[in-house]
C-alpha cells in the first residue's frame, strides 16, 4: 500500500452494509483505506470505492481465524493505522439446540475471537504512538436476551461491554473507542443469519448509510458510544428498565422462525 499524508483507515466486514458504508464515511473524509471481508465482494468494494480519490486496498480473509487476522495485519505493510472499524461480524437465527455447533462457533470467533485480536494488535501499536480511534460495532441487541438469536445477541453484549472497559483502559492515552450500537439495519444480514421467516427478518429497517453516518461522526468526535436512531434509543432505554425474562419474550415475538408477515 503506498504511503501518503491522509491518514490510514482499516475497515473490516466492509462489502456489503454497514462496513461499507463505514468505509465511504472514511473514503469521503480523505482516508487511505485497507477493507477486509471473507468474500471476493470486497474488490468490487474496493473499486466502488476508488471514486473518492484515496488510496483503497481490499483483502479477503476469514477474521474467525488468527491467521486470518495475521493476513490482514500483514496487507497494512505497516503502515500506522489511524483508525480501526471493527465491524466484522455474523448473525445466527434459530433456537440454540438446533444449530450446528459449528455454526455457533464460528459466530463466536468472528464477532469476539477476532474481533479481540484484531484490536489487541492495532490498539498495541495506537497506544504506543499515543494515538488513533477505534470503533467497535456492537448492537441494541447486546442489552437484551436474544431468543432464537441467543448466541449472536450474547456476542454483542461482550462487545458492547468490552467496548466501554477498553475506552476506560485507555483514558489519556491519546486512544479513543467508540462503540456503535445499531438496531436492525437493511443489510444481508438477516438473510446470512436464515431469518427471513421472522418479523424482524422482514419489516423495515434503518438504511446502513443512515448507520455508518452516526458511529463515523461518533468516532470523529471520540465519542464513547452512540445508538443509531430514535426507536433504538428508546429500545435501549426500554431494555435497561424492564426485566430480562420480559425482554426474553419480546424478542421470541421478533425472532422465532414463523413470525413474519405475508401479504
Amino acid at each position: 500500500m503506498t504511503t501518503s499524508n491522509r491518514q490510514f483507515a482499516v475497515v473490516t466486514g466492509a462489502s456489503t452494509g454497514i462496513g461499507f458504508e463505514l468505509a465511504k464515511c472514511c473514503a469521503k473524509n480523505g482516508f487511505d483505506l485497507l477493507i477486509a471481508a471473507d468474500e471476493k465482494a470486497i474488490d468490487v468494494a474496493a473499486d466502488d470505492l476508488r471514486q473518492f480519490g484515496t488510496s483503497i486496498a481490499s483483502v479477503q480473509c476469514d477474521l474467525s481465524t488468527a491467521e486470518g487476522v495475521d493476513t490482514l495485519l500483514a496487507a497494512t505493510h505497516g503502515r500506522p493505522v489511524d483508525a480501526l472499524l471493527a465491524n466484522a461480524g455474523r448473525g445466527l437465527g434459530h433456537a440454540f439446540l438446533e444449530q450446528s455447533f459449528d455454526d455457533i462457533r464460528k459466530v463466536v470467533d468472528l464477532n469476539v475471537t477476532g474481533t479481540l485480536y484484531l484490536v489487541h494488535k492495532v490498539g498495541n501499536a495506537m497506544r504506543a504512538r499515543k494515538s488513533g480511534r477505534i470503533l467497535i460495532v456492537g448492537s441494541i441487541a447486546g442489552f437484551m436476551p436474544g431468543t432464537f438469536q441467543a448466541v449472536y445477541n450474547g456476542t454483542k453484549a461482550f462487545l458492547d461491554s468490552f467496548s466501554f472497559a477498553l475506552r476506560a483502559e485507555l483514558d489519556g492515552s491519546g486512544v479513543t473507542v467508540t462503540c456503535l450500537m445499531p438496531g436492525a439495519t437493511e443489510t444481508e444480514f438477516f438473510e446470512r443469519a436464515d431469518m427471513l421467516d421472522t418479523k424482524v427478518g422482514t419489516e423495515k429497517k434503518q438504511p446502513p448509510e443512515e448507520v455508518a453516518e452516526v458511529g463515523f461522526k461518533a468516532m470523529m468526535r471520540g465519542d464513547s458510544d452512540v445508538v443509531a436512531g430514535w426507536q433504538n434509543k428508546l429500545r435501549a432505554a426500554i431494555a435497561h428498565v424492564v426485566p430480562a425474562t420480559v425482554m426474553a419474550e419480546q424478542h421470541r415475538k421478533m425472532a422465532a422462525p414463523g413470525t413474519a408477515k405475508h401479504g
